[in-house]
């Protein structure tokens, strides 16, 4: 830096200094090679004592350790650190000479601890993947991974994070959608803890492999101890397996049926009955003319979001192509399944809720019927959601987005382990809270 301005005779520049921002670090030299800006840099003049027997150690040279570090101004930035050696003066010490330390770059280290935390940050915070940020660092994929999969690993392990669980949520995620096999999904457990001004900031805790009840329950068991004590809520889809996990491991916790998964039992009972009067009527799967085929889309909304002109197309090809009512019936059915989660109060939608159990089953239709029963069979389990002010697994369905984000930025996954702190990263609730809609 020939035109520095710190002053003749001055070893450091207090502006480069500023700029680095790193204590107890000097910036001795700023030059670009190869598209990359270069740092040279060195520790201050600090007397240093032998690690083993105290002694104040003597110089013994210098080495250069190269580190890449976070990317300034758009470029990919090289650090050359000046490393003192140093020589215990002791001559009845077994240690000779010893390299001097900064938590700026570790040992062997080939990226400084701020680009590690940089890229841990991008990938926690950022839709992002670790060759972009490789790129930017100008460093290999292989490189940044193993330094991110170390701070990923330390960070995950950390047992504060399971603290503070009072609603539990659980779901199954296709990580391999090409493969077929036990391994294809893996079990997803999400913290649905509301924090004090009542927002839920769903943060995923952990995967497992497999859509079974002896994962989730493999899972709970191996948490620490007053993990399950703390779980008040567990909110599920209506599987067995995962019901039966929750009555064995979570016996003092309250298991809530998602809403969501509710009304799409009731969205699958209307197109199954459309399906099986449109092969009855007319002998064949739905062609664009025919009238229930055109209303498919109508059939599945909610009668509140239809318009008028809708409201009289649905009935106009209804009655052309459901002579028995059978698809009206159904629709109707999924009507009120729907109406039991829109009530003003949760007593109105409690009471509504136990009309749909005590009558659903004695339907002439069967598909509605078959609903009926798969409904008694989750009976307090549907009921629950009007008694823990409406826990549903909303936020990890939203977690599943995310998770789902970063299996196509990345082309999918090979390995599980990367797969799990890859997702362990950007689904970890730490995310800034959204209030108004956007359209990024």
């Amino acid at each position: 830096m020939a035109d520095c301005m710190c002053g003749p005779g001055t070893r450091w520049c207090a502006r480069a200094d500023a700029m680095f921002d790193v204590p107890a670090m000097h910036v001795l030299d700023v030059t670009h090679v190869g598209g990359r800006l270069v740092l040279t840099i060195e520790t201050g003049q600090t007397p240093t004592g032998c690690p083993t027997c105290g002694v104040v150690a003597v110089g013994h040279g210098r080495r250069e350790h190269r580190a890449h570090d976070a990317p300034c101004f758009g470029t990919p930035t090289v650090l050359v650190w000046r490393k003192r050696v140093w020589r215990c003066a002791e001559p009845a010490c077994p240690t000779g000479t010893f390299s001097e330390t900064h938590e700026l770059i570790a040992p062997r280290a080939k990226l400084t601890t701020r680009a590690v935390g940089w890229a841990v940050e991008a990938l926690t915070h950022d839709d992002t993947t670790v060759s972009a940020l490789a790129r930017h660092l100008g460093v290999d994929w292989h490189t940044l991974w193993d330094a991110v999969e170390a701070e990923a690993t330390r960070r995950v392990g950390d047992p504060d994070r399971l603290a503070g669980v009072r609603t539990l949520g659980v779901d199954e995620h296709v990580w391999r959608p090409s493969r077929h096999g036990w391994d294809r999904q893996v079990t997803a457990m999400v913290d649905l803890t509301r924090d004090r001004d009542g927002c839920l900031r769903a943060r995923l805790l952990d995967v497992v492999p497999g859509r079974s009840g002896t994962a989730y329950k493999t899972w709970l068991k191996s948490q620490p101890d007053g993990f399950a004590d703390g779980v008040e809520h567990a909110a599920l889809d209506p599987f067995r397996g995962y019901a039966n996990a929750i009555r064995d491991e979570l016996p003092d916790a309250v298991a809530v049926l998602d809403a969501f998964h509710v009304v799409r039992l009731g969205t699958a009972v209307v197109d199954e009955v459309r399906r099986r009067v449109q092969q009855h009527q007319l002998g064949h799967r739905g062609h664009r003319d025919d009238p229930l085929y055109r209303i498919r889309g109508l059939l599945r909304h909610g009668a509140e979001h239809l318009s008028p002109r809708q409201h009289a197309k649905l009935d106009l090809l209804l009655e052309h192509g459901d002579p028995d009512w059978e698809v009206t019936v159904a629709w109707h059915c999924y009507q009120r399944l729907r109406a039991i989660y829109h009530q003003k109060s949760k007593a109105a939608g409690r009471r509504l809720a136990e009309q749909v159990l005590d009558t659903f089953h004695t339907c002439p239709i069967p598909e509605v019927a078959r609903l009926g029963r798969t409904l008694r069979a989750w009976r307090a389990q549907v009921l629950a959601y009007f008694d823990t002010g409406g826990v549903s697994n909303g936020g990890t369905e939203a977690v599943n987005l995310i998770i789902e984000k970063t299996r196509r930025l990345a082309h999918g996954f090979r390995t599980f382990e990367h797969y799990r702190l890859r997702i362990l990263l950007a689904a970890s609730g730490t995310r800034s809270y959204r209030k108004t809609v956007t359209h990024a």
